[in-house]
């Protein structure tokens, strides 16, 4: 078979997904099998607005990961995936659009804008998921939902009517978030919070002095006030202090007048004031704050709206703001403020200034009759089952920030002001006003019997359909065979960003309504930062697009950068570098492949029987071949335990080691004698030859197992290229068997031989570099050991050290003394002497390393007079200072060892 001199991951990548979605591999079978466990997972649903990004590879990377191993255990498996239809930021992309046209939603109405927008799905939505495909997400494609599909808006409906029978669901005026870009309600957990410095007015309201007070001296003729958002006063009923503040106790009952309102409102005592912030006066705006608001209802005030929906000041605001943007309507009150000498000064504030999660706008307070459910009743199942551990998050530490968050837990303003989403269930008869919550839409009311019924405006909150996901994807309401076989699914792989959003109340949801935990555990993954520790977005520029290098380097290079670089839990630091690592993996994989594939062919000719096949025993001649088998049943353990543990970073790192290092660099070194022995020489070493290939095969052929789940389409490449030499009875590697752990192969004293052997030729590779020998230059070698039976191992493998480090002369003993005119290493209880004389031109290299002395020696002086400064030490970071330091320590180990190696051959 013709194998690529160079790895081209496109045609394979695309091949092999085709075969393994033609073949239905990433679909479970359809009889479902009850003595079988089986293994599911939810796919997050990305916005049908999305495209994919390195945050989006992680995740999926990280889910494909569980799935292909627990497949290869051959457990069922389902991945679960489906898009999002992202109310908020889908009608914003098509009312963008809209708006080249000149066209806005009101003049086309709400019916034209939702048709449009399903076009705008079938058209250019869902691009994400075809991106998943080239990513190698192995899900069950035939399952693949969206929250608006006719099944996912039954649910919704259906748990919408049972919560509001149950009094949890109601419609109250409360102070809701409102994004006056997007026109529309937020919950608390759809606002980012930015830390920010901003400023801090104190202004003076005058104090009303009628019915003869303005002779009092104890009245003062101001109270001042401090706000951070001024336009808002236009919305005052009243300013408050501490009823236990004694420089406002004899201002009970009086009134202050409103700047420019033409109203006088009440002075009134209330404990929510805090005595230190400010000058212990705070305006009440109850329909513009959460907190007035609060205080509003305890003193019976009535609340002023002061701006509309758009954020733009209204009649009530008074005729010289009305129509005037909220930040237009601040700059112009405070320099009217100003000009009447109303503001006693202004200060810079720290404030946390809230944002639309989707458009960036600043969310302003706003008092809106919405709908909201009672989350309290909800909340204690799930508060239970993390508790006891019937739920785990991982890592450990946001089991805290859950609990915390469970157990402050607000009711959730569940409807939104647009027309893209599920349209709530709630209707009402014009004739008399009675309402109606059904799951489909009354003809009649029950009441009067009017035709004449509308349904309520609003949607649902986009999260209403997603935290039904774990059951509403299987077929919920109806009793199906999934729900009961599939449901508890395993494991959810999430950001820590919507654990809140999202995993709190899937989890509130499915015991509510299937009396069921969602998941078993959740996996809460890092962010993915640059080089600098920024978080990467198109904002900064710093986000690359996944496409672009999945066309460069393949698929396969990015999942295991990836993977190789996420600690569990931790953030990742993506760069260039980082994906070189993956690039250079895959080729490094390659080239061994096809060197032993070539090799096979040129050994077997005609004959492809010539190598031991799978199911007949393989002979090991020699040390190294016991060693490889020892050390590949132990990575199997171990990477197995990893896999089942989450850390599949530290799966990724072992297996790189292993792959790289233990077998190509070194086993498969040790074999080329073997591998390149003469047909002729005798029957013998062909029968050799032919097992040392088929060692070759089948560990390769086992490695390639266990790297499958973080690098599926090299390995199933590979792993096929190998059955049609070495064939098994199972037709793909991604349904294939993991290799099982035996303990038998397991040798101890095996890897403590090879361990010894190859310290020995890391010391004398290492001490032929120092002195610049050439590769091809053989040397002589003196190993002190501290006992006979080392001496005997490494005597053993005299070709080894040959073959490795173009040893031609080597003497091993207990009582080896270094020899005149020769290098030493020394590694635990090994002494490595390497003798120069011959190898080497002595004056030349007495020159290099004379040069390397002098400026080494200048680097350090320079080094020390920086570290001894003492303007470097006060004004320069922290960290500049520790590197050169390190800096400083690095240069004077080589300073000291370039100075040894002079002494040592200054006799030659």
């Amino acid at each position: 078979m013709k194998i690529d001199k160079t790895y081209s991951p496109s045609d394979i990548e695309q091949k092999w997904y085709q075969y393994w979605e033609d073949n239905r591999y990433f679909t479970p079978p359809e009889k479902i099998d009850k003595a079988k466990k089986p293994f599911t997972v939810l796919m997050p649903p990305p916005n049908v607005t999305g495209i994919l990004h390195v945050g989006h590879v992680l995740n999926n990377t990280l889910q494909d990961i569980a799935v292909r191993y627990k497949r290869m255990t051959g457990a069922p498996t389902l991945w679960i995936p489906g898009m999002d239809h992202a109310g908020i930021a889908t009608q914003n992309v098509v009312e963008k659009d809209l708006a080249k046209e000149g066209i806005d939603r009101h003049s086309i109405g709400r019916e034209k804008l939702v048709e449009k927008i399903w076009k705008w799905k079938d058209q250019k939505g869902g691009k994400i998921v075809e991106q998943l495909r080239l990513l190698g997400a192995s899900c069950d494609w035939t399952r693949e939902r969206f929250t608006l599909d006719k099944g996912l808006s039954r649910a919704v409906k259906e748990v919408f009517v049972d919560l509001y029978e149950k009094g949890l669901i109601y419609q109250g005026e409360y102070i809701i978030n409102w994004c006056p870009r997007c026109i529309s309600a937020l919950s608390n957990d759809e606002v980012d919070h930015y830390d920010e410095v901003g400023k801090l007015w104190y202004i003076r309201y005058p104090i009303d002095k009628e019915n003869g007070e303005s002779t009092r001296t104890d009245v003062p003729d101001y109270l001042t006030i401090a706000t951070t958002r001024p336009e808002t006063m236009l919305g005052d009923v009243a300013v408050a202090v501490n009823p236990d503040d004694p420089r406002y106790s004899q201002l009970a009952d009086k009134r202050v007048i409103l700047p420019y309102t033409n109203r006088k409102i009440p002075i009134i005592l209330d404990d929510y004031v805090d005595k230190d912030f400010g000058t212990g006066v705070v305006k009440i705006t109850p329909a513009h704050d959460p907190n007035d608001f609060e205080v509003g209802r305890r003193h019976k005030l009535s609340p002023i709206v002061v701006m509309d929906e758009q954020g733009r000041m209204n009649e009530a605001a008074g005729e010289i703001f009305a129509g005037m943007d909220r930040f237009e309507c601040r700059t112009k009150l405070i320099k009217m403020l100003g000009d009447d000498d109303l503001i006693d000064k202004i200060t810079d504030h720290d404030l946390s200034l809230g944002k639309c999660y989707r458009c960036d706008s600043v969310v302003e307070p706003y008092l809106s009759k919405q709908w909201f459910v009672k989350m309290k009743p909800l909340s204690e199942r799930a508060i239970q089952a993390v508790e006891n551990g019937e739920i785990t998050l991982q890592p450990e530490r946001w089991k805290k920030v859950f609990m915390h968050w469970m157990n402050n837990i607000r009711d959730w303003c569940i409807s939104r002001q647009i027309w893209w989403g599920h349209r709530i269930p709630v209707y009402y008869c014009s004739d008399c006003d009675r309402i109606m919550v059904k799951v489909e839409a009354p003809e009649l009311c029950p009441a009067c019997n009017s035709r004449n019924i509308r349904q309520d405006e609003d949607v649902l909150d986009t999260w209403f359909s997603s935290w039904l996901w774990p059951f509403s994807t299987m077929g919920w309401p109806e009793k199906t065979k999934d729900i009961e076989y599939y449901l508890p699914t395993n494991l959810l792989v999430t950001a820590p960003e919507i654990i809140y959003l999202w995993v709190a109340r899937m989890i509130m949801a499915t015991y509510e309504f299937c009396d069921s935990k969602p998941f078993d555990t959740v996996l809460l993954h890092g962010t993915v930062r640059d080089e600098i520790g920024r978080k990467m977005s198109k904002s900064l520029g710093n986000s690359p697009d996944p496409i672009n290098i999945i066309e460069q380097v393949g698929a396969d290079a990015l999942r295991f950068s990836m993977v190789f670089n996420a600690p569990k839990g931790a953030d990742i630091y993506y760069s260039e570098a980082v994906l070189e690592n993956g690039r250079n993996f895959c080729n490094k994989i390659w080239n061994a492949y096809r060197y032993i594939m070539t090799n096979a062919a040129d050994i077997c000719s005609n004959d492809d029987k010539c190598i031991p096949q799978s199911t007949e025993p393989i002979t090991m001649t020699e040390l190294a071949d016991r060693w490889i088998y020892s050390r590949l049943n132990q990575v199997i353990k171990q990477v197995v335990d990893y896999y089942e543990d989450l850390r599949y970073n530290d799966a990724a790192q072992l297996l790189q080691e292993f792959i790289w290092k233990e077998f190509c660099s070194w086993y498969l070194e040790l074999t080329k004698p073997r591998v390149y022995a003469k047909k002729e020489e005798s029957d013998d070493s062909l029968q050799i030859q032919r097992q040392v290939i088929a060692i070759l095969l089948d560990v390769l052929q086992k490695s390639m197992k266990l790297l499958h789940p973080i690098m599926p389409f090299i390995t199933e490449e590979i792993w096929q290229g190998v059955q049609q030499v070495r064939p098994t009875d199972e037709e793909a590697l991604i349904i294939s068997r993991l290799p099982q752990f035996q303990s038998e192969k397991t040798d101890n004293d095996i890897d403590e031989q090879m361990n010894l052997i190859q310290n020995s030729v890391t010391a004398i590779r290492n001490l032929r570099k120092q002195v610049n020998i050439p590769p091809g230059t053989e040397v002589s070698v003196l190993i002190r050991v501290s006992s006979q039976e080392r001496a005997a191992v490494i005597n053993k493998s005299y070709k080894y050290f040959n073959k490795l480090a173009k040893v031609s002369d080597l003497q091993v003993g207990v009582a080896i003394s270094k020899p005149k005119g020769s290098i030493a290493s020394v590694i635990g209880d090994l002494e490595v002497y390497l003798k120069l004389s011959g190898v080497i031109d002595v004056e030349k290299e007495k020159q290099r390393l004379n040069k390397i002395l002098v400026k080494t020696g200048k680097e350090l002086e320079r080094a020390a007079k920086k570290l001894a400064n003492p303007n470097f030490l006060t004004k320069a970071k922290e960290d500049v200072v520790e590197k050169e330091r390190v800096k400083k320590e690095e240069m004077q180990l080589t300073f000291d060892k370039t100075k040894q190696l002079l002494n040592d051959i200054q006799n030659l």
